[in-house]
C-alpha cells in the first residue's frame, strides 16, 4: 500500500506539473517557439545525463547507442517530439491553449486508433464507441472553428506516432529521451550559436530569462522521472485515467487564466469529447487488458 500511495503521488505530480506547463511557456517571451524549443532540448540533454549518471544509466544508454536500427528510429521520434514540442509551444504562446487542450484530450483515442492500424489490435466495443464519439466532437468544433483544429490535431497525431514507435522499441523513457536530445543537439545547438552570433539571441541577456530557458530543460525532465517512478508502482489502467489530469488543467488555465473565447459550438464540441473519454474511461475500469498499456505509457 505504501508503495501504491507513492506511486500515485509521483503519477499526479508528473501529470499536474505536464498540464502546469501553458503557465511556464508565455514567461519565455519575447523568445520565439523554436530559440525556446532549441533551449528546452539542449537543457533537458544535459538534465538527463546527470540523472543517468547518477543512477549509473550512462553505459547502458551509450550501448544502445551501437544499434543502428535503435539509433534511427530514436531519430525518427526526435524529429516527431520536436514538432509536438514546437506546435505546443506555438499554441501556448498565442493563445491557443484550450486547442492545445483538445490536442491532449484525444491523444489517447488516436492511439488506439494507431493500435487498430498499425499494430493490428482488436477494439473492443466501448473503444470504437469512443472513437466515433471523440470524431462527431472534432467535426464539430472544426464547424465552428471554420477549420480543422490542425494544432489539437498536430499534437494527437505526433505524439501519438511517438508513442507507437515508443513502444516498439521498449526502451525506458528517460534512456529514450537522452538519445533523442543527443541526435538533435547538432541542430538545436548550432542554432542557437547561429543566434548568438547574429545577437539575435535571449539567452544571456537578462538573468531572469536565461534561468528560465536553463529551467526548460529541469522541468521537462522532472515530470518525466517522477512517471518512472510511478510506472513502476501503479497498475496501468490507474495511468491510464491519471492522464486526463494534464488537458483538464490545461482547458481550466486556457479558459479561466488565459480567457481565451468558447463559443456554444466549442463547448458543444468539447463535451462530446468529454463523453469519449467517459466511455474509454469505463473500458479501462473494466478491462486491465495489455492492449491498455500503450495508453499508460506515452505521455
Amino acid at each position: 500500500m505504501k508503495s501504491y500511495k507513492l506511486g500515485l503521488i509521483f503519477g499526479v505530480s508528473a501529470y499536474s506539473i505536464w498540464g502546469l506547463f501553458p503557465l511556464y511557456w508565455p514567461l519565455l517571451k519575447p523568445s520565439g517557439s523554436v530559440e525556446i524549443v532549441a533551449n528546452r532540448s539542449v537543457w533537458t540533454l544535459l538534465v538527463c545525463l546527470i540523472a543517468l549518471a547518477i543512477s549509473h544509466q550512462l553505459r547502458t544508454t551509450i550501448s544502445l547507442m551501437k544499434n543502428l536500427v535503435i539509433t534511427l528510429k530514436l531519430a525518427l521520434t526526435s524529429i516527431l517530439i520536436s514538432i509536438n514540442w514546437l506546435v505546443y509551444i506555438w499554441g501556448v504562446n498565442h493563445n491557443h491553449v484550450v486547442e492545445c487542450a483538445l490536442g491532449y484530450y484525444i491523444n489517447p483515442l488516436i492511439i488506439i486508433a494507431f493500435g487498430v492500424l498499425l499494430l493490428k489490435e482488436k477494439m473492443r466495443k466501448l473503444q470504437w464507441v469512443s472513437v466515433g464519439i471523440a470524431a462527431i466532437g472534432v467535426i464539430v468544433l472544426t464547424i465552428d472553428y471554420g477549420r480543422p483544429p490542425w494544432i489539437a490535431l498536430t499534437l494527437a497525431l505526433s505524439w501519438g506516432s511517438y508513442g507507437v514507435i515508443k513502444k516498439q522499441l521498449n526502451i525506458p523513457a528517460l534512456q529514450g529521451l537522452t538519445i533523442e536530445t543527443l541526435l538533435s543537439l547538432p541542430i538545436y545547438g548550432g542554432y542557437l550559436i547561429f543566434l548568438a552570433q547574429q545577437g539575435n539571441s535571449h539567452f544571456g541577456q537578462k538573468t531572469g530569462l536565461t534561468l528560465l530557458l536553463i529551467g526548460a530543460g529541469v522541468v521537462t525532465a522532472i515530470p518525466l522521472l517522477l512517471f518512472n517512478g510511478s510506472g513502476n508502482r501503479l497498475p496501468f489502467t490507474i495511468i491510464g485515467l491519471l492522464q486526463y489530469i494534464t488537458p483538464t488543467l490545461q482547458f481550466i488555465i486556457g479558459v479561466s487564466i488565459r480567457h481565451e473565447k468558447m463559443s456554444t459550438g466549442s463547448w458543444i464540441g468539447f463535451f462530446i469529447i468529454w463523453g469519449a473519454l467517459i466511455a474509454l474511461g469505463m473500458d479501462l475500469v473494466k478491462s486491465s487488458a495489455p492492449s491498455n498499456d500503450r495508453i499508460a505509457e506515452f505521455k
